[in-house]
């Protein structure tokens, strides 16, 4: 069955970005001139994704409003004749069919997707954590959605970290899959440590936002016992997904951006402003006069 859907958590409260998130979402925070969840969702359309299913909380209308249609300001930027943006702003919502789910309790990631089940159904689906941002040829959650149709079961998104920084992450425990299957990027997981210490990692390879999952992963987040502050974890679910089907890591292809950190984001935003073929040139020179 061809994913067709995705989740996109989006509950959180961000709080390592306050002040600046205390009445805005930090998926509404600006990397150039777009917010960081519009990456995410062109990320899936690009990808075939036809339907978008945001997981929401009080505080966070700002997403609906920006996906949404904005007659005042496109009826402004028609008599303004501003084309171009008014073409950019028609865009946004028509990019995907989009529905939101509200997560009424902040119960960890595991809950978040757990809420998307009713509209999910019984098929594959993909989850995007749009913190991390991916920048690749081909969309990052595409890569998966193609490992995904090998294989057919679950496949996670895993990226090369420094073996010190295990500690950060959830790492999977690796077995290969068969260099015939993306070229050796493709791993059968045999288990999954949460942000272990690096001199127990089992491997370098660490999780990040991407996620292809069969609809049995509802079943193991129901049956889920609360963690680590009184929270479901979706990794937990994953590995109890292992006992009966297989999960696979996929080393996708392309660059990440933590933008769920300062530093990554300030990183992204600069990087991804050099990238701009309208802002490049300017910037460039700008950065180059800095006395650093």
């Amino acid at each position: 069955m061809r994913v067709r859907k995705a989740v996109f958590p989006a509950a959180g409260w961000g709080t390592r970005f306050l002040p600046a998130t205390k009445a805005q979402p930090k998926e509404m925070l600006p990397l150039v001139d777009k917010p960081v969840i519009q990456y995410a969702v062109e990320e899936a359309v690009a990808a075939g994704i036809e339907q978008v299913i945001i997981v929401t909380s009080s505080q966070k209308r700002a997403i609906e409003d920006h996906f949404d249609l904005s007659f005042e300001l496109e009826h402004l930027l028609e008599e303004r004749g501003d084309v171009e943006m008014l073409r950019r702003i028609r865009h946004i919502s028509d990019l995907a069919q989009i529905a939101y789910v509200r997560q009424k309790e902040q119960l960890g990631l595991g809950h978040a997707v757990l809420m998307a089940k009713e509209l999910i159904g019984h098929e594959p689906f993909a989850v995007i954590l749009s913190d991390d941002v991916l920048v690749s040829e081909r969309p990052a959650i595409g890569q998966l959605i193609h490992a995904y149709d090998q294989v057919h079961a679950s496949v996670i998104a895993v990226t090369q970290v420094p073996h010190e920084d295990t500690g950060r992450y959830g790492v999977i425990d690796p077995e290969p899959a068969g260099d015939e299957l993306d070229h050796g990027r493709l791993h059968r997981v045999k288990g999954v440590v949460e942000k272990p210490d690096p001199s127990v990692a089992p491997s370098d390879l660490a999780i990040i936002g991407r996620y292809i999952l069969t609809p049995k992963i509802f079943d193991k987040l129901e049956q889920t016992q609360r963690g680590a502050g009184g929270e479901i974890q979706l990794t937990d679910a994953i590995e109890a997904l292992m006992e009966e089907q297989e999960v696979y890591g996929y080393e996708f292809e392309g660059k990440r951006y933590d933008a769920g950190t300062t530093m990554g984001w300030l990183k992204a935003s600069v990087e991804l402003a050099l990238e701009r073929p309208d802002l490049a040139a300017e910037f460039r020179e700008y950065l180059a006069h800095l006395e650093l």
